[in-house]
């Protein structure tokens, strides 16, 4: 109801639509891409197409804009996928992308997002079109569904329930999870830093747990009485599914373009995530 607010229910891959709404806008925010570990693995097809068409699309048409003298940022969210499988403890913007062999599907997420981060850094380049990149970690919050593979809302569903909570492989990735609150301020800040424009940037907390740690941590404040189990990846997946170990995000450059930090720790995620769930049944 508020009078600033307009949904328009459609699709960023459709030319024309695209085509009347980018001249309208001050900034574009394209947050859409192919979802979950689950699609990725079995609709590679589909993950690859949505990701580069609709980025080509917009850049587009943004291109256009600015030629006519009209400038107008654009925000691409990008993942941690393009990383791969980078040994390193830590991950920078300007380490090398590590990506498995084109005959394991997962990776083609990876990939799609590094070409548009190259075609938004392409434009940038040639004719100073003001896009930022982040690179966005594990970004969990109130009403995201485990549907799509998310590991926290799953863990949170099950415990509440007082189900098993499955855990892929030995449980012992590491990831690091961010408030959907914290991100989206660093993304706004982010997109007012005249210093961000034409940069990649990591997003994310930068306080790492094991996904069993994870697990038993959600069971504990669930106040539940749910065991762990362990599924193989090739169980949950396919034989061909490859996972990374270890992903961290260095925000040291985050830190150095905006003044925000995270105002939510990870045991306060989960407490609010199992409040949530609870007063859902």
């Amino acid at each position: 109801s508020h009078p600033q607010f307009e949904f328009i229910s459609g699709s960023v891959s459709d030319p024309q639509l695209v085509a009347d709404l980018v001249p309208e806008a001050d900034d574009v925010y394209h947050l859409a891409a192919a979802v979950g570990v689950a699609l990725i693995a079995k609709r590679p097809i589909e993950t690859i197409e949505r990701n580069i068409y609709p980025t080509q699309l917009l850049l587009t048409e943004l291109k256009k804009q600015h030629d006519s003298g009209r400038d107008t940022r654009f925000f691409l969210a990008s993942t941690s996928e393009v990383y791969g499988k980078n040994p390193k403890e830590t991950w920078t913007e300007e380490d090398d992308l590590v990506l498995g062999a084109t005959t394991r599907p997962r990776w083609a997420y990876g990939a799609s997002k590094a070409i548009d981060e190259f075609l938004a850094l392409a434009h940038w380049r040639e004719s100073r079109l003001p896009v930022v990149i982040g690179r966005f970690f594990n970004v969990v919050g109130p009403r995201q569904t485990g549907a799509y593979g998310m590991v926290l809302p799953r863990f949170v569903t099950a415990a509440v329930a007082g189900n098993p909570l499955i855990v892929h492989d030995d449980g012992a990735q590491i990831r690091c999870f961010a408030h959907v609150a914290d991100i989206v301020q660093f993304v706004e800040d982010l997109m007012n830093s005249p210093a961000a424009l034409g940069q990649v940037v990591n997003i994310g907390s930068a306080e790492p747990v094991s996904i069993r740690e994870l697990a038993e941590r959600v069971v504990a404040s669930a106040e539940s009485s749910s065991t762990l189990e362990f599924q193989s990846y090739s169980e949950a997946y396919d034989k061909d599914f490859e996972d990374v170990r270890r992903r961290i995000p260095d925000v040291s450059k985050l830190e150095s373009l905006v003044t925000h930090r995270p105002r939510f720790r990870l045991d306060d995620i989960i407490a609010e995530l199992v409040r949530t769930k609870q007063d859902e049944l």
